[in-house]
């Protein structure tokens, strides 16, 4: 008697299959919580043989949640299966742990349920990480017509076709509530009834396609499912997969076999070209995944062969001047000898978008081309061609990587761009001010906090941390335009997962990357990724400005760069400086002292290098360098530092130093210079306004 109450009192249960996304569950279990207050609820999580603490993490921050750690990998279906046998709910929510909820999520779709009783499935409406709307969240099941519009891409041309549109519904809106065939298996409600009639998952599907045939059962069985369009919920979508060595194309179109063969039983012409299609669409799968790797290497082949035929026009005024039995050797050697260089050097796979190797690559293949020329006679058509070739290559193959890094789109192995993260925070609280701490502390993550977002106007304007509150909840759409922001990073201790949604919805159409951040500041929850917050390592075991050859590259650059800027821009600066009788210091003043050796481009401050040198404070064994006209302690501007802030961009400094770094450094400096430059004419003109409308009134005043 006592357990049928225990039965009868449960209205909830949510049930999460977990594998190796600690970050996500715990980010998960904390939304799902929140949305269970005032709902009698159970959570249980199935863990299939995680190995990244997951299970640990469960029983230290969330001992009430119910787990069932399983000692292998059993699949999605046979997980949610055993927790389903467990299950007490009158409702029952399939949910992935790489999820966000509403705090009203659970509410709404509980009060559906009770208001629609013929209804035994229910999802609800799921956007991505950018806050774009999710297209699997609604679909149709691939009949015969359907699934040929979704292969022959007819669904992708035509949309808004009742027609064509049918696999994701698309030409429905996403803002209305209606019956469908299927939900995501990220977000599934079922009613407890209707499941005991249906039954539990297939266990023949290990990934992928449960879901559909689920549904499908639940459908045949008599019940609605519907897509409900009244709350909402961020799914990461794919993380499980991503960090397991399951092939999940593979996977996928098994299940899409599976299902074909289960459901959809037609004459067997029909089934075979169902089943052709599905194994054509496979493959293209699996070509479009192993091709992209080489996308790099193909935009560099492409580049070597241009960078040949503008020499030869340069050179001799016209293409195809050589001999025909030339041409062979002439577009393909080059291209060979650098893109297989490129590959041994692991700049397509381990050391992806690397500028250096790139450079010395090329520089090293035109050497041995070179080389080649003057041993085959018969190709020794013209050495200025390849030198012209050999230069345009020096320029195009590291140039196009270092925009891409530089713009953020692309990163090298251990370091990210200083460029390209403009970033806000959303909220002003104690937690968002700690965690504006650790993003200074994290220089080599990238992160540019441009401002803090409030939640209401009342505040904008002020400084926190010497950091300014730059707009509100309301009007963050515009402030993201305006100051061209990559990214927004969510405080969660005090803002709701509602307004989170509501915020991701709204700003949807733009450019912007969004992160969470748990309560436990370990962490920033990205689409894909997962930075740590953690504090640096105190202990390094080497460090670059410490090795000979960075110290030689470094003054390598400082050399070549000052002597260029010293013949064309320090003249002018110079006449300009003694003819106005202005002290001669700043950056172009001071480039002499780089040329002799006697200071840097980029290092520490002179000033606190000297004061280090004579007290013996600070990273003592490390060698910071010699001073720096400029540097990233330089690029802080006005703003002080602490100590502990000071350190840490020293260590990253002397970590992470290269003449690519340096080259940042300096195009940043230029930058900012350029940006103040800006303000302040703005602001003189501004001033200059001002006082020709208060002058006019002085005068009539004094006149009277």
């Amino acid at each position: 008697m006592p357990s049928k109450r225990a039965h009868i009192a449960v209205q909830l249960s949510v049930i999460i299959v977990n594998y190796n996304v600690r970050e996500f569950l715990s980010h998960a279990l904390v939304s799902l919580t929140k949305a269970l207050k005032g709902i009698a609820g159970e959570i249980i999580v199935v863990d299939n043989a995680s190995d990244d603490g997951s299970v640990e993490m469960m029983r230290r921050d969330f001992p009430k949640v119910r787990l069932i750690a399983n000692k292998s990998n059993l699949g999605f279906a046979k997980a949610n299966n055993l927790a389903l046998k467990k299950a007490r709910g009158q409702c029952i929510l399939l949910i992935n742990p790489d999820t966000i909820v509403q705090e009203n999520t659970l509410r709404v779709m509980a009060k559906f349920f009770e208001e629609n009783p013929d209804v035994g499935l229910a999802g609800c409406k799921i956007l991505n990480p950018d806050g774009s709307f999710q297209l699997a969240c609604r679909r149709s099941f691939p009949t015969t017509w359907v699934a040929f519009t979704k292969i022959s891409g007819l669904s992708v041309l035509f949309p808004k076709s009742p027609l064509f549109g049918r696999y994701n519904l698309t030409y429905l809106s996403p803002d209305e509530t209606y019956e469908v065939d299927a939900v995501s298996g990220s977000f599934m409600m079922v009613r407890r009834e209707a499941f005991k009639r249906v039954g539990g998952l297939d266990e023949g599907f290990f990934m992928y396609g449960e879901d559909l045939d689920w549904c499908y059962r639940f459908q045949r069985a008599g019940w609605k499912n519907y897509y409900v369009h009244s709350t909402q919920i961020i799914h990461y979508k794919g993380e499980s997969t991503r960090r397991s060595s399951i092939d999940e194309i593979r996977m996928f179109y098994d299940a899409m076999r599976l299902f074909v063969r289960k459901h959809l039983r037609r004459p067997w012409p029909v089934t075979l070209i169902l089943r052709l299609g599905i194994t054509l669409s496979s493959w293209m799968a699996m070509i479009r995944q192993s091709l992209r790797p080489f996308a790099a290497a193909a935009i560099d082949v492409v580049l070597i062969v241009a960078s040949l035929m503008v020499a030869e026009i340069v050179r001799l005024g016209e293409l195809f001047h050589y001999p025909a039995y030339a041409y062979p050797a002439v577009y393909t050697l080059p291209s060979v000898l650098i893109v297989a260089g490129l590959y041994g050097a692991g700049v397509y796979t381990h050391r992806r978008m690397s500028v250096s190797r790139t450079a010395l690559v090329v520089f090293v293949s035109y050497v041995i081309i070179s080389a080649m020329v003057a041993f085959f006679k018969d190709y020794a058509f013209s050495r200025l061609v390849i030198v012209l070739s050999g230069a345009f290559n020096m320029i195009l193959l590291p140039g196009w990587r270092l925009v891409l890094r530089l713009r953020g789109r692309a990163t090298a192995e251990g370091r990210k761009s200083l460029f390209g993260r403009r970033t806000l925070i959303v909220g002003v609280d104690e937690s968002a001010r700690k965690l504006l701490k650790r993003l200074r502390q994290r220089i080599g993550d990238g992160y540019e906090v441009l401002g803090f977002i409030d939640y209401g106007r009342r505040n904008v304007g002020r400084n926190v941390d010497g950091v300014p509150i730059v707009g509100s909840l309301d009007n963050v759409g515009k402030v993201i335009h305006e100051q061209r922001v990559n990214d927004v990073i969510f405080s969660t201790e005090k803002l709701s997962y509602a307004d989170i949604l509501s915020v991701i919805g709204r700003t949807s159409n733009r450019s912007v990357n969004y992160h969470l951040v748990p309560n436990t500041l370990e962490v920033i929850i990205g689409k894909a990724s997962v930075d740590s917050l953690n504090d640096l390592p105190l202990v390094q075991i080497s460090y670059n400005i410490e090795k000979p050859l960075n110290r030689l590259l470094k003054r390598a650059f400082d050399i070549t760069t000052s002597a260029l800027l010293l013949i064309s821009v320090y003249p002018f600066v110079y006449l300009s400086k003694v003819l106005s009788g202005q002290p001669l210091s700043g950056f172009i003043p001071s480039l002499p002292s780089v040329f002799s050796g006697r200071r840097s481009l980029v290092g520490p401050p002179e000033e606190e290098l000297s004061e280090r040198l004579q007290n013996g404070q600070g990273m003592a064994a490390v060698n910071l360098g010699k001073p720096g006209l400029t540097g990233l302690i330089q690029l802080q501007g006005d703003r002080r530092l602490s100590r502990e802030e000071q350190e840490q961009y020293h260590l990253y400094y002397a970590r992470n130093q290269s003449v690519l770094l340096d080259l940042e450094i300096l195009l940043k400096t230029f930058l900012r210079r350029r940006v103040v430059r800006e303000a302040s004419g703005e602001r003189g003109k501004k001033r200059q306004k001002r006082s020709r409308l208060i002058v006019p009134g002085r005068k009539e005043a004094s006149h009277v």
